[in-house]
């Protein structure tokens, strides 16, 4: 089932605003001045994984290769990113294991300045699309004892995150509802730079346009940052483009297990 959401404090502050103008009348009008973000939101697809490179789909929560890890590493060196990473204010993570690790080594000075890896926001609603057992992740008892992933709030992590069935299901239609989840959820909250570290199928749902996801195919450890769409900012929910300001790129190609397919059947 979807999980539940909470009254993020730019909503509740909107509301109260409302209810002071107007002597306690409740009017269904949004204020744009606080409820239009104008955030920046880092996106980050995750180093090269096992699967990207013998496009191996069961392989279970794939995780980085050795060069993956040295991607992530490299990452954190751009002198952008280093920027960024001073700036951010929120760093989010999907909790599959090539993220994890993407974003504990990519984004090491963030997290640092933020406090440690337990800030570190593990979102699995970020998780990537397909039910291929690379794309599902782990669970957060097999997560907690590995020494690797120690420090990590996994508190979010429900039994069935794992299920790819329902909310969490690789259907179309469930897909585009959790995409739309993910930003609306990046939309409310109250932090003005937020990176989110996740993969290249739901990067390109996260990015999509009114007509469909994104057609960018997103290498390996690479940065974009986005901004919200204030036209869109209702139930749609959009960025303004497809494809967002580049920071950094650290890795090569690797396809998606979404990209594989399409490559197998010649349609890329």
């Amino acid at each position: 089932s979807q999980p539940n959401t909470f009254l993020n404090p730019r909503v509740t502050f909107a509301i109260l605003d409302i209810l002071d103008i107007h002597s306690g009348r409740l009017i269904l009008r949004t204020n744009p001045q606080i409820m239009a973000p104008n955030s920046r939101i880092i996106l980050t697809r995750h180093a090269q994984a096992e699967h990207n490179v013998d496009l191996d789909y069961y392989i279970p929560d794939a995780p980085l290769t050795a060069l993956g890890k040295k991607q992530a590493a490299s990452l954190a060196t751009h002198s952008k990113v280093k920027e960024l990473a001073q700036e951010a204010d929120l760093v989010v993570s999907s909790p599959l294991k090539r993220t994890l690790q993407t974003t504990k080594l990519g984004w090491k000075d963030a997290i640092d300045r933020l406090g440690g890896l337990s800030k570190v926001v593990c979102l699995p609603q970020a998780q990537e699309c397909n039910d291929f057992p690379c794309d599902a992740g782990s669970s957060k008892e097999v997560l907690e004892a590995d020494p690797e992933f120690s420090g990590f709030d996994l508190s979010l992590l429900t039994p069935d995150w794992t299920s790819k069935k329902g909310f969490w299901g690789p259907d179309p239609t469930s897909i585009r509802l959790r995409a739309k989840w993910v930003r609306q959820w990046l939309r409310d909250r109250p932090e003005k730079t937020i990176v989110l570290v996740a993969h290249g199928d739901i990067l390109r749902q996260l990015t999509c346009s009114r007509t469909g996801p994104s057609g960018y195919m997103w290498r390996n450890a690479e940065a974009m940052i986005f901004e919200f769409d204030q036209d869109t900012l209702g139930d749609l929910c959009l960025f303004k483009s497809e494809k967002g300001k580049s920071v950094a790129v650290a890795g090569g190609y690797g396809p998606s297990s979404t990209e594989a397919d399409i490559l197998a059947d010649g349609r890329l």
